[in-house]
């Protein structure tokens, strides 16, 4: 049977380096409420909120899998754009992208309200970040990001390979664009901010998977392993593992990815890693890889992919080191601290899977790797939407998600596809 719930084997980096927290505890016997969240990520707690700031006498719940931080949204590698993706908002409709822009922007200031109003020491500062290319293929990329940024009226500085070792210690890129655009965070810190400013009224049941949904009369049946939820409306936001409880299973896919940490650097090796302190850098190929110099002066490079599966074991690390040392031969023999994988629920046009899925059911998965603050955006949005609130054309400004094929063709077609990309993105790995 397909997995309905994430169970990493590799603990998140990022939750590894915070202090222990008091966990919620999990769900044990029946239950009742108004609305259950599945997924207590940035999408499902941004609906949570949301959803008791319109009806606050209704009982919601949240459940989760894993712990917060622990989970999905603990995993990634910090980036949080305050602007739309160039592939969610096409330069062919101004108007459009101009809108996935203000949508955005409004759902990062509410991260940040939250971070601050924790009162917690949450590593979050907008410091831009860098695209680059080390190819012809990447290059091509980076051109058509600039176009992009420009259709937009987007503010963004060009590099060359001179400028691009200047400010992060590698000769490894071609070229580059810096977009100011773009908070860095720690991200397993920034979810336990957001999760502590939930409202009382907001339960939570840490280390709760759902293992089933159906359908029963008029309501609907979460089942668990040690209780049972009922709700009249349910809301889905656990991305890829959505379809393994039966929604949209002919246009979600799960991929996994990798990342490795290194310690904090001494500062004679901090000094050869460039002027800027502070960076995180996308890659112009999708297949390349992510990079973050760490404020507190760690390294990050997150890479490789898996289909449906999470893989371990030292091929994981060796094939993230080779990476690292190619791009920064000093770092040679430095070793990471922590490895770990994270799955994103990817659809094969980009779009998410979001709306009403059927009575009394609403879903927003499908992140393609932009979760964080489009995620929250759209979980607030659905939990609108839920309320009969007139809402942004969601389908029209991001798109809706195409039809994929059953496996064994998906798998076949994922590998395939793949491997072409990976080849002719060779040089950006």
């Amino acid at each position: 049977m397909p997995k309905s719930f994430p169970n990493y084997r590799l603990k998140s980096g990022w939750n590894a380096l915070l202090p222990a927290r008091d966990v919620q505890p999990a769900l044990f016997g029946k239950l009742a409420a108004d609305v259950v969240i599945i997924g207590a990520g940035f999408t499902g707690l941004a609906c949570a909120r949301r959803w008791q700031q319109i009806s606050p006498d209704a009982r919601v719940v949240v459940i989760d899998a894993s712990e917060i931080g622990e989970g999905n949204p603990g995993r990634n590698s910090g980036f949080l754009l305050d602007v739309a993706l160039a592939e969610d908002a096409k330069p062919d409709n101004m108007q459009r992208m101009l809108e996935c822009n203000r949508l955005t922007q409004e759902a990062m200031q509410s991260i940040v309200r939250d971070v601050e109003a924790s009162g917690q020491a949450v590593d979050l500062q907008r410091a831009g970040t860098y695209r680059a290319a080390a190819s012809d293929a990447g290059v091509k990329s980076l051109e058509n990001y600039k176009l992009f940024l420009e259709g937009a009226g987007l503010p963004y500085r060009q590099l060359d390979q001179a400028d691009l070792e200047t400010e992060l210690g590698t000769p490894f890129f071609r070229s580059g664009l810096f977009s100011p655009d773009c908070y860095l965070a720690q991200p397993a810190s920034v979810i336990r901010a957001i999760h502590q400013q939930l409202p009382d009224s907001v339960t939570v049941y840490e280390n709760t998977p759902a293992l089933e949904i159906n359908k029963t009369g008029i309501n609907w049946v979460v089942n668990t392993p040690q209780g049972e939820l009922t709700c009249s409306q349910l809301v889905l936001a656990n991305n890829s593992f959505a379809k393994n409880l039966g929604i949209n299973r002919s246009r979600l896919v799960g991929v996994y990815t990798y990342a490795g940490l290194t310690p904090r650097l001494n500062d004679s090796m901090l000094e050869t890693l460039g002027s800027n302190p502070n960076w995180g850098l996308l890659p112009a190929h999708r297949l390349g890889s992510t990079l973050r110099r760490t404020a507190d002066g760690r390294l990050l490079v997150r890479s490789l992919h898996s289909y449906e599966q999470e893989i371990t074991g030292q091929k994981i690390r060796h094939e993230l080191q080779d990476r690292m040392w190619r791009r920064f031969p000093q770092l040679r023999g430095q070793d990471f601290e922590h490895v770990w994988g994270g799955a994103v629920g990817v659809t094969y046009n980009g779009a998410p899977v979001w709306g009403q899925q059927g009575p009394g059911l609403f879903a927003s998965t499908g992140c393609n790797g932009g979760g964080t603050v489009k995620g929250t955006m759209l979980g607030a949005t659905l939990a609108d939407l839920a309320h009969g609130k007139t809402v942004p054309d969601i389908a029209s400004l991001f798109g809706s998600p195409s039809w994929m094929p059953p496996d064994p063709l998906r798998s076949i077609g994922f590998h395939l596809t793949a491997a072409l990309e990976s080849w002719q993105g060779r040089q950006e790995r």
